[in-house]
């Protein structure tokens, strides 16, 4: 990947060069290119951090699946989040791909919780609150947060007993079995556990499926690590080998339900959030409708 510094550009360091045009890279992960001499100029020498950028300057990262991810990645806008539920200890909030759910290098300033905390700030709410549960960057879908020390307590005991019924949807390549499980113990944390993957297609064609998948585990990247190793990666996951097409303008895994028994009312509760805008014009392009089912 290269990118050529305009007048405008001139006199930045080339970290902060960088972390602008590839906004969803962490600093760290930068650096480490950097420290590598893996940021070279046009005429192959590699770029020092403190480097400071001259007009005409053409900048390349090396290629990698990891770095393909980050720019698949959409530059979330610095914007309030959308409510799909709030109750007096529960908040629901819709978290667009490009957002991430805490604050952590190279999302600092915007993520999901701080629009949130700005969000109450702006009410006049002085309770605190916390997220319960997190999505990868690069994943939409509903993410609930605790208001106050007791209502995260008895929420984060939901997940920890597995009792969240979380339902995703995907478009994967390849066709799919009509309904399945991908079983397979994957390393989680230093640890092999198990984890279990259930899936219903709900269109397929012998290039994609679109599939309907629930879990109960959360391990770290179950949905999309399943996939890859079942020869359907998720169309834009760079990661695990996901088909790229152009205009595809980001990975195409979306939380779309979480369902569970409200602690506080005893009362079923299901929070949902439909298949992105951006992702049903995408899927449009993929899908003619002929010898689809």
């Amino acid at each position: 990947m290269q990118w050529t510094v305009t007048e405008e550009e001139a006199g930045q360091e080339v970290l902060e060069f960088l972390a602008r045009c590839v906004p969803a890279a962490p600093i760290g992960y930068l650096n480490q290119l950097l420290k590598k001499d893996r940021v070279v100029k046009s005429d192959g020498v590699a770029v020092a951090r403190t480097y400071r950028l001259q007009p005409g300057d053409r900048i390349s990262l090396p290629d990698s699946a990891r770095l393909r991810e980050f720019l698949m990645v959409p530059v979330a806008d610095k914007s309030r989040p959308k409510v799909l539920y709030e109750s007096r200890e529960i908040l629901a909030v819709d978290k667009p791909a490009g957002l991430a759910v805490h604050s952590s290098v190279g999302h600092e300033q915007n993520n999901l919780t701080q629009q949130v905390l700005d969000l109450l700030a702006e009410r006049g709410d002085r309770f605190s609150v916390a997220p319960i549960h997190r999505l990868d960057v690069g994943t939409s879908g509903p993410v609930l947060f605790g208001k106050g020390k007791q209502a995260c307590a008895e929420l984060g005991r939901l997940f920890m007993r597995r009792s969240v019924e979380k339902c995703y949807l995907a478009l994967v390549a390849g066709r799919t079995a009509g309904a399945g499980r991908f079983s397979g113990a994957l390393l989680s944390k230093g640890k092999v556990r198990s984890a279990d993957t259930d899936f219903f297609a709900l269109k397929r064609s012998e290039s994609a499926s679109f599939l309907q998948l629930q879990i109960g585990t959360g391990r770290q990247h179950q949905i999309r690590r399943h996939l890859a190793a079942a020869g359907h990666p998720i169309f834009g996951d760079g990661r695990y080998g996901g088909p790229a097409p152009p205009h595809l303008p980001r990975m195409c895994l979306h939380c779309a339900r979480l369902s569970f028994v409200d602690p506080f009312s005893a009362a079923p509760l299901t929070v949902e959030s439909p298949w992105p805008d951006e992702l049903v014009r995408f899927a449009a392009t993929v899908f003619d409708d002929v010898g689809t089912d």
